[in-house]
């Protein structure tokens, strides 16, 4: 049985002291259940703080980026041993929004991807349609060209990766999938998880939900069958928010 996942993207949001004042009433907040995990994702100027407020509690760190090499001449980038270094058990790879500004490409998200997984960190590899891929009836072409091209290779890590399904419609604009929306898109890519490491992997890797999920709408999302948790994106700025997200998972 898969474990139900929440995790907070926090986005370029909160400095160092406000991040640990979130932190510190999620922590004192959660009610968890054996079943359920808990990450937050600060920004890096934020990780020590938040990673010094979490500490001892069931709350994970994760960051929101990383630099596939290990060092180099790269200018604002981090990498893996740095994240380690700050105790990130997770890092968000491939987000839209890194898509979209950055340019992105499915084989730089697979280098990370490769990278994270060798300094051993979890991938929370996102992946989603446009509302005009959507409408052109494009979502499961998008999806699988997105996650074969940034998976390429790790079938046989598959489990020790997280997916994230984020359509870019949803995502900071209000609107969410329907339950039955989702949890189609989920199954499809569980399907192409598959075909990439065999159905043993597959069942065994989670896929979460991301795109304007709030305290209303997480318990018929989190009920689908093929959806195990969120990646939360501004309902996890407010500690009464993501809370009651991660108690309904």
């Amino acid at each position: 049985m898969r474990a139900k996942f929440v995790a907070g993207n926090w986005k370029m949001y909160k400095t160092a002291a406000e991040g640990a004042a979130l932190a510190t009433a999620i922590r004192n907040g959660l009610r968890l259940r054996p079943n359920v995990e808990v990450a937050v994702c600060p920004p890096f100027t934020a990780l020590q703080a938040v990673g010094r407020a979490i500490a001892g509690s069931p709350v994970a760190l994760g960051a929101q980026n990383l630099h596939p090499d290990p060092e180099g001449a790269h200018t604002g980038e981090i990498s893996a041993a740095m994240l380690k270094e700050h105790g990130c058990v997770y890092v968000i790879l491939g987000h839209s929004e890194r898509r979209r500004e950055f340019g992105e490409t499915d084989a730089f998200i697979n280098a990370k991807a490769r990278a994270a997984l060798a300094a051993g960190l979890t991938p929370i590899v996102c992946v989603g349609e446009t509302r005009e891929e959507r409408e052109a009836g494009r979502t499961e072409a998008v999806l699988t060209a997105q996650v074969q091209g940034s998976l390429a290779g790790l079938g046989g890590q598959l489990p020790a990766l997280v997916i994230a399904y984020e359509p870019v419609w949803a995502i900071g604009t209000g609107l969410t999938a329907t339950p039955e929306q989702a949890q189609s898109a989920h199954a499809h890519i569980r399907r192409l998880l598959a075909g990439l490491g065999g159905e043993t992997a597959a069942t065994q890797t989670r896929i979460l939900y991301g795109g304007s999920v709030k305290p209303d709408n997480a318990a018929d999302l989190f009920s689908q069958p093929d959806i195990d948790g969120g990646l939360i994106g501004g309902a996890s700025l407010k500690a009464d928010s993501f809370l009651a997200i991660v108690h309904s998972a």
